[in-house]
């Protein structure tokens, strides 16, 4: 086999019937989520349509100053994205999270495709955008748990560190543990994912490979640095985004400036 197999138009739409599936289910448990599951279904067929036709064109042109950008500009929506799964407190971390994904992420991917995998020219899209998207969508949900774990802990533990902020303690040093726990948190994930990688799942760089053909071998090669670098990427992103962040959470004066949202969001 040379490539994966080709899926016709009227086959792709038999996947709708999971989707009617999900309605039925939702429709008869009184769940309320046909809406959910309809403009989900919408959203995924289209998002994924524009994005065919956007890589086809990315790939033609081949442009170091075309995929960069790019690559920029899905680190800014993961940010966005986090911003709205994390609950809204009075600290502003939208910004020091995206450049803290911006860099860890640039870099983390850059060393793969550039030294790892040798890739020529470094930008070739191929590969810095697939595996780039990778490192982004895992060590997305990394940094919402980190970062969700932060700000529920210093509310719910706010008695204690301000308690030792009037002893004297600086803001890093009475949150020291909270800061701990954030960023195993959000690693935790991306550690029971290796262990049950081969035993339990068979993971989706290896299998895109596996139908497209490829060696069991160089299959499971590429997997092996996929299931790394994502551990790195996470590790990195969190400790960057929760060391920023963190000192947001208070003051010049090492006083606790988090509090709770007037209005929670809204579930999406």
């Amino acid at each position: 086999m040379t490539g994966a197999l080709d899926i016709g138009y009227g086959q792709l739409a038999l996947s709708l019937i999971f989707i009617l599936a999900g309605g039925i289910a939702s429709l008869r448990l009184k769940l309320g989520l046909e809406r959910d599951l309809l403009w989900g279904t919408v959203r995924t067929v289209s998002q994924l349509a524009l994005m065919a036709v956007v890589l086809a064109w990315i790939f033609e042109v081949r442009a170091w100053y075309i995929v960069v950008p790019i690559y920029g500009l899905m680190i800014f929506f993961a940010a966005r994205i986090i911003r709205g799964r994390v609950r809204t407190t009075t600290v502003r971390y939208f910004v020091p999270t995206f450049l803290s994904m911006l860099l860890s992420y640039m870099l983390v991917t850059f060393i793969v495709v550039d030294l790892i995998v040798q890739a020529r020219p470094w930008y070739m899209p191929e590969y810095f955008l697939p595996l780039g998207g990778m490192v982004i969508g895992n060590s997305m949900n990394a940094i919402a748990i980190a970062l969700d774990r932060l700000f529920n802990d210093l509310l719910r533990r706010r008695g204690e560190v301000e308690l030792l902020l009037c002893l004297g303690a600086t803001g890093t040093e009475a949150s020291a543990d909270m800061f701990r726990d954030a960023v195993k948190a959000g690693m935790i994930p991306s550690i029971n994912a290796m262990m049950g990688v081969g035993l339990v799942t068979i993971p989706g760089m290896m299998t895109g490979q596996l139908l497209a053909g490829s060696d069991p071998l160089v299959a499971v090669k590429y997997q092996i640095m996929v299931m790394l670098m994502l551990v790195g990427s996470t590790a990195i992103g969190s400790v960057l985004v929760i060391s920023l962040v963190r000192r947001r959470c208070f003051s010049a004066d090492h006083r606790l400036t988090v509090r709770a949202a007037d209005r929670p969001r809204k579930s999406r």
